[in-house]
């Protein structure tokens, strides 16, 4: 029998003082939160923190667990937290065209991928948590 193999990774929803979202522009899909692959011997708090950090250039704290996505078919699955920037300023990466803080309304349109805003939204949704979306 051949082991499964999963991918699992880790977002943050990072709203600031100004209760705007943390968007980065990807050069595939546009419009995202950051996040990524978590990293062996990662945990999913450190793989989160790390991602946005590398993809928008802000230092993040998580806040709270918030739930995960599950793709069932492609055996992805996706953590999300939100968090609240600490330091850093908006820079671009290899990963990112773009970054931002948005207002909430705005972010949610820029947000292409009907999947990513349901996660946002989900995130921002507290009477939500802990939520576990199999799609």
């Amino acid at each position: 029998m051949i082991p499964p193999k999963h991918i699992v990774s880790a977002a943050t929803i990072v709203l600031n003082e100004n209760q705007e979202i943390l968007l980065i522009k990807g050069p595939r899909r546009g419009w995202e939160m950051p996040g990524g692959q978590v990293e062996e011997g990662e945990s999913l708090k450190e793989a989160a923190i790390r991602e946005t950090m590398e993809e928008s250039g802000i230092e993040v704290e998580l806040t709270r667990f918030c739930g995960m996505f599950q793709n069932v078919e492609r055996s992805i699955c996706n953590t999300l937290f939100l968090a609240k920037p600490i330091g850093g300023k908006p820079t671009t990466s290899p990963e990112s065209l773009e970054v931002g803080f948005f207002p909430i309304e705005q972010a949610l349109e820029m947000v292409k991928w009907a999947n990513f805003r349901k996660r946002i939204e989900y995130c921002l949704d507290e009477k939500l948590h802990p939520f576990c979306i199999e799609f």
